[in-house]
C-alpha cells in the first residue's frame, strides 16, 4: 500500500515535567510516553517518518468512519482510514451488538445512501430474517466485517487495522499539521488535507483543542454494556420466549425480574436484556451493565473487559437456572472484543442539537439527513428513568452539518457518537444507522473541503454538499 509513498523525516526533541501519566509532547501533540521518571519527568528524542499523501485521513473504522471513508474516496479524494481493531464495524462486530435499531419511520427507510446499503448487505447475512422487517433487524457479526471490507475495497480506501492514534500535532490552533500513529512500524506521522473524527470518542478532536462536554451537567455518563454470545441453545425453546415469558424488560413477567429477585449473581445489577438469534441455537445477547466504568480512563476500561467476561458468565447461570428448556445446555461462544460504551466525550460544534430540537421535529437549511431513533437512555437499574413520545409513522428531525464541525477547527469534522447534541438529544442520535448518516456527510464534505485553498470545512457549500447526498440516495 505504500510502496510509493512521499516521506520526509523530521526530528523534535522536546521536555515534559509534572505528568505523573508519563506524556510527553512532540511539536504540540500528545504523545503517551512508557520511560517516565518517579517524578514524571521525562525527555523523548523522535525521529518520526511522514506520509504525506493523503487528501482526508479518517480515525475510527466504526460505521460513521467506514461511511465517511467511502463517501470521501468516492469523491475522489486519496482516503487513508486508521483503525485500531483488526476489523471494521466496530459496536455492530467487534462489540457483538446484536441488532440495528429501527431503519424505517413506518412509511419508508430512513436512513439512505451508504446507511441503506449496508444495513441491506448485512441483512443478507440472517436469511432467517423477513424482507419487510425494517426494525430490530440482527445483525451476523462476521458477515458484516466483510460488508464493510468490501465496501472500503469498492471505492479505494486504504485501511491501516492494528493502528493507534497516539498523538495529534498541530500547525496552529485551529489546524491540524498531522496525526502520530502507533503500530508495528512504531510511531509515524499521516499527514492530509482534512481530517475526520470517528473514534466513537471524540480523541482525535479533544487532542487537537477542541471543547467538549461528557454526559450530564452533572458529568454523568450512561453505562456500558458487554455483549455476549452463546451457542447449543434450542432455537425452538428461544422463540417461544418471544411470546411468553418474553426476556424482554418491556415484559413485567421477564425472568431478568426473578434473576435479580434471588442476589445469586452480583455481576448482574439490572433489568436491560435484549437477545436475537443469530443462527440455529446461537443466541447473540446485550444485557445487563456494568457500573462504576469510566471509558475514558484505561484502566477502568481494562476493568471493564474483565468484569464484562465474568458477567457473560454469571448471565448465562441465571438463564439456565430460569430458562432451561432454551439455556441448559448452552455454552459461552464469544466474548465481545469491544465493550458497549454508549456515552464519552461530545464535541462543541457550530450548532448543539437539543432534546427541543427532537420534540420540535426540527427541520434545517443545512441537514445532511434525517433521524426518527427514540431517545434511548440508559440510567441506574432500571431504564424507564427517562420517557419522551416516541415519534409517529412519517416523523423524523434534520440532521445539521453544524453538529459535525468542530468551533474553532478548521480541517477537522466530527462523525458518530461524539458529533454536538445536548445530554438527552444524545440517547437519538447516537445508535448506528444515524451514526452511518453522519459519516457519509462528513466524508462527503472533507473531499470538497480538501478541494478548496482554505481547507476549511466550515467554508464548504452546504447546497452542493446537500445536492450531492440527495444524488447518492440520502434523504434530506
Amino acid at each position: 500500500m505504500n510502496k510509493k509513498i512521499n516521506r520526509r523525516t523530521f526530528v523534535q526533541k522536546t521536555g515534559l515535567a509534572g505528568l505523573t501519566a508519563g506524556i510527553a509532547t512532540i511539536g504540540n501533540a500528545s504523545v503517551f510516553g512508557n520511560n517516565a521518571t518517579e517524578s514524571g519527568n521525562i525527555t523523548l528524542n523522535r525521529t518520526l517518518k511522514v506520509d504525506d499523501q493523503w487528501d482526508v485521513i479518517v480515525v475510527g473504522g466504526g460505521p460513521a468512519g467506514c461511511a465517511a471513508a467511502a463517501a470521501a474516496a468516492r469523491e475522489g479524494a486519496k482516503t487513508l482510514l486508521i483503525e485500531a481493531m483488526g476489523a471494521l464495524g466496530g459496536m455492530g462486530t467487534s462489540g457483538l451488538v446484536p441488532a440495528w435499531t429501527p431503519f424505517s419511520d413506518g412509511n419508508r427507510l430512513i436512513y439512505q445512501g451508504l446507511a441503506k446499503r449496508v444495513w441491506l448487505e448485512s441483512k443478507k447475512g440472517m436469511p432467517h430474517i423477513p424482507e419487510s422487517q425494517t426494525a430490530w433487524v440482527d445483525i451476523n457479526a462476521e458477515h458484516l466485517k466483510v460488508v464493510y471490507d468490501e465496501l472500503l475495497a469498492r471505492y479505494g480506501v486504504n485501511v491501516l487495522f492494528f493502528s493507534r492514534l497516539a498523538s495529534v500535532d498541530m500547525k496552529d490552533d485551529n489546524t491540524i499539521n498531522a496525526v502520530v500513529v502507533a503500530n508495528k512500524a512504531g510511531l509515524t506521522a499521516y499527514k492530509a488535507k482534512v481530517y475526520i473524527d470517528c473514534t466513537g470518542d471524540g480523541d482525535l478532536a479533544v487532542w487537537a483543542g477542541a471543547k467538549y462536554v461528557v454526559g450530564t451537567e452533572e458529568g454523568e455518563t450512561q453505562p456500558i454494556t458487554f455483549c455476549f454470545m452463546v451457542a447449543n441453545a434450542n432455537t425452538e425453546g428461544f422463540k417461544r420466549t418471544a411470546e411468553s415469558p418474553r426476556i424482554h424488560p418491556m415484559n413485567p413477567n421477564s425472568p431478568i425480574y426473578k434473576i435479580l429477585e434471588t442476589g445469586d449473581y452480583p455481576l448482574i445489577i439490572s433489568n436491560h436484556v435484549c437477545a436475537s438469534l443469530i443462527g440455529e441455537g446461537t443466541i447473540q445477547f446485550n444485557m445487563g451493565h456494568l457500573a462504576g466504568i469510566d471509558p475514558l480512563n484505561p484502566a477502568s476500561l481494562s476493568e471493564a473487559m474483565q468484569r464484562g467476561r465474568q458477567q457473560a458468565i454469571q448471565n448465562l447461570a441465571a438463564l439456565q437456572r430460569f430458562l432451561p428448556y432454551v439455556y441448559e445446555k448452552a455454552y459461552v461462544v464469544n466474548t465481545a472484543d469491544l465493550p458497549g460504551v454508549r456515552e464519552t466525550r461530545r464535541i462543541e460544534g457550530v450548532h448543539t442539537f437539543t432534546v427541543d430540537d427532537w420534540l420540535a421535529r426540527r427541520e434545517f437549511d443545512d441537514s445532511i439527513g434525517r433521524n426518527n431513533y427514540y431517545i434511548d437512555i440508559h440510567k441506574g437499574p432500571v431504564m424507564d428513568d427517562y420517557k419522551f413520545p416516541h415519534y409517529g409513522r412519517g416523523e423524523s428531525h434534520g440532521i445539521p452539518y453544524r453538529i459535525l464541525t468542530p468551533k474553532t477547527k478548521h480541517n477537522l469534522l466530527v462523525a458518530g457518537r461524539p458529533v454536538s447534541t445536548d445530554a438527552i438529544a444524545f440517547g437519538s442520535l447516537r445508535v448506528m444507522g444515524c451514526c452511518l448518516v453522519t459519516g457519509e456527510a462528513a466524508g462527503l464534505a472533507a473531499a470538497m473541503a480538501a478541494k478548496q485553498a482554505d481547507r476549511n470545512v466550515h467554508n464548504v457549500d452546504v447546497t452542493h454538499l446537500r445536492k450531492r447526498l440527495q444524488e447518492e440516495g440520502q434523504i434530506i
